[in-house]
C-alpha cells in the first residue's frame, strides 16, 4: 500500500491532534496567508504532475469553508496560470478577509465559481480536486450543502484528487466504509501524511515545503528530499 511508503518516507503518520499542534506552531511562525499560498502552490504542482495539461486541462475544484477550501482557491489560481481552465465549486463562502481576497483573485481571472455541482460535470471536466474538509473534520458533522456534494463527488466517474485528507474520512481511522466514501486516485498530503493515509493505496504526493527542522524534530517526523525547486515529492 502507498501508506507504507508514506510512513517510510516521513518516519510516521500524524494523528489529528498532532496535525493540529503542528499547524498551530506553524501559524506562530508564519502568516496564515503565506502558508496557504505555499500549500496551494504545492497542490497545483502535484496535480499538474499527476494529470498533465495536455490531457486533463479542465479540473473541477470543490472548496469547503475552511483552510482546506482556501488551499483549493489558491491551487485553482495557480492551475489557471499553468494553463489549466478550472471551475470552482464554492458553496459556503467564508467572509473572513483572507478568503474574500482569495475569491476575488480567482474572480479577476474569470475562473467560474459556482454554488453547486453543475449538470454534466463529468462530461465537461477531466478530474475532481477535493478541497472540502481537512484534518479538523469530525465524522457525523456533515451538513448542507456538503451532505449532497460529497455523495455527488463519490458517484462521479472523474478521477479524484484529495488534499491532505479525503473529505468525510476520519483523520485517524479513515473511511467509514459506506457507499458515499470518497475513494481518491491521488492524495496530496500537506506537511506530513495523516493517520488515515494508512487506508489509501493510490498515487501519493507530499507538499508543504516550509516546515522548520525544529518542528520536524519536536514531532518526530521527517520530510523526504525535494528535488531542485520542486514544491512536492512523490511518496
Amino acid at each position: 500500500m502507498a501508506s507504507s511508503g508514506a510512513s517510510a518516507a516521513c518516519g510516521r503518520l500524524l494523528s489529528a491532534a498532532e496535525a493540529a499542534a503542528v499547524d498551530e506552531e506553524l501559524f506562530e511562525s508564519f502568516s496564515v496567508d503565506s502558508l496557504m499560498e505555499l500549500a496551494g502552490l504545492s497542490v497545483a504542482a502535484a496535480l499538474a504532475d499527476a494529470f498533465p495539461l495536455s490531457s486533463h486541462p479542465r479540473p473541477l475544484v470543490v472548496c469547503g469553508p475552511g483552510n482546506n477550501g482556501g488551499d483549493g482557491l489558491v491551487a485553482a489560481r495557480h492551475l489557471w496560470h499553468f494553463g489549466y481552465r478550472p471551475t470552482i465549486i464554492y458553496p459556503k463562502r467564508s467572509q473572513k478577509p483572507l478568503f474574500v481576497n482569495l475569491a476575488a483573485q480567482v474572480g479577476a481571472l474569470g475562473i467560474p465559481v459556482l454554488d453547486a455541482m453543475p449538470p454534466g460535470a463529468d462530461e465537461a471536466h477531466h478530474m475532481l480536486l477535493d478541497c472540502v474538509f481537512g484534518f479538523s473534520f469530525k465524522p457525523g458533522s456533515l451538513r448542507a450543502p456538503f451532505d449532497a456534494i460529497l455523495p455527488a463527488m463519490a458517484a462521479s466517474t472523474l478521477p479524484l484528487v484529495s488534499v491532505d485528507v479525503p473529505s468525510g474520512w476520519d483523520v485517524d481511522s479513515g473511511p467509514a466504509g459506506g457507499a458515499d466514501d470518497l475513494r481518491p486516485a491521488v492524495l496530496i498530503s500537506l506537511t506530513a501524511p495523516k493517520a488515515c493515509a494508512a487506508h489509501f493505496d493510490g498515487r501519493h504526493y507530499l507538499g508543504g515545503r516550509f516546515v522548520p527542522p525544529a518542528i520536524l524534530e519536536k514531532y518526530g517526523f521527517t520530510q523526504p528530499a525535494f528535488s531542485g525547486a520542486e514544491q512536492f515529492v512523490r511518496l
